[in-house]
């Protein structure tokens, strides 16, 4: 049985259309599932559900077997890490820490045992006395972190806890997390817009789009064989062209475009005389001035610098690509090229 269950969920904000309609999700246990997508998916108001701060029009919230639906927040064991940390500016790292134990009643011996172990935890030891106001914005991050597993919850949650930091402490800040979460087994249940953070941290991705899920698998299901243009286009998949299925052998199709045959894969639901658009990687296109199978012709309209690699921009049509090189670029810009995608990396999904 999963720990965490979400049946046929609908959630809205008071009288406007529902935000989520029908989600349904399973967690298993000591699991780390990050719910990615864009603003406006309903992954944040997903995650306001299980934490009990919004009550859904329908379904029903499950933890560990038993209905929690309708059970007010501070009665669920969860520990939730929010996007502003939420740190009270008055009390110190240690009352911080401290804050859900007390409130739990525990007893004052015990509160300071758990807080002490929490930052040790976090590598916040020694910063008890300390005010938010006189951390940095990573530490802060740990002290939200240490408040959210004092309390051993049973299930954690966070709110796109990284978004706020710069870029290298957002990397320091996802290793520790995962092995944090490692290390203590707690179900944890992530919010994130940014795919390469989904892609480090979790067990399982469940991509939103809309109010509604479009692919829950694993990191390298999701980044390798995206089940929807959608999917594909937010973890990094470009468009290159539209064009037509004229024959499907196994898991490739020949897709007619302008005349020409392309030869791609197939990782969702496509059937012969589709209509399926053409995805790559920018960084599995090659340039070549000579045509062969799987080439497109296109024009160079910018070159981008970007120390060890170049991001060459080109125009296919109306539609505009990049293609990552790692070497120096001496072509000039307005020259027409072929790029070549192999086969494998040439990504046939249905128009939709």
């Amino acid at each position: 049985m999963s720990f965490l269950k979400l049946e046929n969920l609908t959630v809205a904000y008071g009288k406007d259309a529902p935000v989520l309609k029908n989600l349904n999700l399973s967690v298993e246990k000591g699991e780390f599932v990050s719910l990615l997508g864009p603003s406006g998916c309903g992954k944040t108001t997903t995650l306001r559900t299980i934490a009990g701060f919004l009550k859904p029009l329908s379904g029903r919230v499950l933890i560990g077997g038993k209905d929690y639906t309708n059970v007010p927040t501070h009665k669920r064991n969860i520990g939730v890490v929010f996007q502003n940390y939420a740190l009270f500016p008055h009390m110190s790292v240690f009352e911080n820490v401290a804050f859900g134990l007390r409130m739990r009643k525990i007893p004052r011996q015990e509160i300071e045992k758990k807080v002490r172990r929490a930052l040790e935890m976090v590598g916040l030891a020694g910063f008890e006395k300390r005010l938010p106001s006189e951390l940095s914005g990573g530490q802060q991050q740990r002290v939200a972190i240490a408040r959210a597993i004092v309390i051993e919850p049973d299930l954690l949650l966070m709110d796109e806890p990284l978004s706020n930091l710069d870029a290298n402490l957002r990397m320091e800040m996802r290793s520790e997390i995962k092995q944090l979460q490692k290390n203590l087994g707690i179900t944890t249940v992530y919010v994130t817009h940014d795919q390469s953070e989904a892609i480090a941290l979790s067990d399982r991705v469940v991509v939103m789009n809309s109010g509604k899920i479009e692919q829950v698998a694993t990191p390298q299901e999701i980044f390798s064989n995206p089940k929807t243009s959608f999917v594909a286009s937010f973890i990094g998949f470009q468009v290159l062209a539209v064009g037509t299925v004229t024959s499907i052998e196994e898991n490739f199709a020949e897709v007619l475009r302008e005349g020409k045959i392309y030869r791609a894969r197939i990782t969702g639901r496509v059937q012969l005389q589709d209509k399926v658009i053409l995805f790559a990687r920018p960084r599995k296109m090659r340039l070549t001035r000579h045509e062969t199978q799987n080439c497109f012709q296109v024009q160079l309209i910018s070159v981008l610098y970007q120390g060890e690699t170049s991001l060459l921009v080109f125009k296919l049509g109306e539609r505009q690509f990049s293609v990552e090189q790692d070497s120096a670029v001496s072509l000039p810009v307005g020259s027409n090229v072929f790029v070549h995608v192999p086969p494998e990396d040439l990504l046939a999904l249905k128009e939709e």
